[in-house]
């Protein structure tokens, strides 16, 4: 009696898959390719998900923004297009009034002339508390971000991108002291932050909120807000409260949509998300359906198979072989396929992750880390097995129905 560490049993299995090897060859490819199909698309996912969340880094999602635009309609004994202008005030009134907001970031933004040196360039040049840097976090690789003793004392200080940097110093330069002079003012810079792919604002270059409403005379104006809801928080219902406590703050007429205007940013923060694990699922279920077609192949060619070894079965049978050595000859050989199938279409859709983690790196790549987590392998693979394990039991028991002297005649 043979059994599965018999060097016999494997003999039999390569003399078997060896008989027909364009068969063998091409069954093969069809499983292969259902998990080199999924291993790649899940890797790929990943690596545009990591990206994602890259380019999100540090910035509170769960966020809106609102500024002030023009009305539609009269109310109050105003006429429609008056212009809005968000206040200091609103800021205040609306983090104490509307419930689920965690922070309120009054915002003011114009562009300037910056000069040093003799280089120069035109920048945003934005106005901003301290509190920015918890809601959209900077990576600075010199220095330090507005503190609250900038904001007291209205300091002229500035914090600029990279792009700044690489623009008006030399390469390796020592920013931190150096004075840059914007709108013919003279400021000392305190710190660089790393260029990031979302760029709320287009910021360029932060100098303190105080110091931009005296130096550029914004009085209490404000250009916009950045408004962060708590974890728990309903984004679109708290923009919808913001937006009407300032129609009753500006007399307003309540279904003016034209006054104020907004980007929810957690809306679309959602939608991505929601692209992100929808890509996922339709990559598995393409993978999955691409097994299981190529699984069914070694079922239809282990079915021919028996079909052409009915005279071997049946001389086997003859000499005492028992029907459960029959099929588990049958089942092995199913098992082999798939493992042997598997583990190429791991290998060949790993090398294809790897290219794409070769030349796809760089700011400027769509793909960041493209992996597969050991574990979906290892259940994608023993998924292909059990699959392999099932679909051979058909020409198994086909096998075992096989009559020893039918079997005999049979040309």
């Amino acid at each position: 009696m043979k059994t599965i560490f018999d060097i016999d049993t494997w003999q039999e299995i390569y003399g078997v898959l060896r008989k027909n090897v364009t068969r063998t060859i091409i069954t093969i490819i069809g499983v292969m390719w259902g998990i080199f199909i999924l291993v790649a698309l899940l890797g790929a996912a990943k690596g545009f998900e990591n990206k994602f969340n890259k380019n999100v880094g540090d910035l509170a999602t769960n966020s809106v923004f609102v500024w002030g635009e023009s009305t539609g309609m009269p109310f109050g004994g105003f006429q429609e297009g008056r212009q809005m202008r968000l206040k200091l005030s609103d800021a205040e009134i609306i983090k104490k009034h509307v419930d689920g907001i965690e922070f309120v970031v009054p915002r003011n933004q114009n562009q300037q002339n910056v000069l040093r040196n003799f280089l120069d360039g035109r920048y945003n040049v934005s106005g901003d508390y301290p509190l920015l840097d918890k809601v959209s976090k900077k990576n600075l690789l010199y220095g330090r971000f507005i503190n609250d003793l900038d904001i007291q004392r209205s300091t002229k200080v500035a914090v600029i991108s990279m792009d700044v940097y690489e623009d008006l110093f030399e390469k390796d330069e020592y920013p931190i002291g150096e004075l840059l002079e914007i709108g013919e003012i003279n400021y000392k810079v305190v710190g660089v932050f790393e260029r990031s792919n979302i760029n709320i604002g287009g910021d360029a270059i932060h100098i303190p909120f105080t110091t931009f409403q005296k130096v550029f005379n914004q009085g209490n104006n404000i250009g916009w807000m950045m408004i962060t809801g708590t974890p728990e928080s309903n984004i679109s219902q708290i923009e919808a409260d913001v937006k009407l406590q300032l129609k009753n703050l500006h007399n307003v007429h309540p279904e003016d949509s034209r006054a104020f205007g907004s980007f929810n940013l957690g809306e679309r923060f959602e939608q991505v998300t929601g692209f992100l694990t929808g890509m996922q699922f339709l990559t598995i279920f393409v993978g999955l359906a691409t097994l299981l077609a190529g699984v069914f192949a070694i079922g239809n060619i282990l079915l021919i198979t028996v079909k052409e070894r009915t005279k071997e079965i049946g001389i086997r049978r003859a000499l005492g072989a028992k029907p459960w050595e029959i099929k588990s000859q049958i089942i092995l050989e199913s098992v082999v396929l798939s493992l042997f199938a598997g583990i190429l279409g791991i290998i060949g859709g790993g090398a294809v992750l790897f290219l794409l983690n070769t030349f796809s790196s760089g700011p400027d790549a769509v793909l960041l880390n493209s992996s597969v987590d050991i574990y979906v392998v290892l259940l994608a693979l023993l998924t292909l097995v059990v699959l392999g394990t099932l679909i051979g039991l058909i020409p198994a028991n086909r096998a075992t129905k096989i009559k020893p002297i039918e079997a005999l005649r049979d040309e």
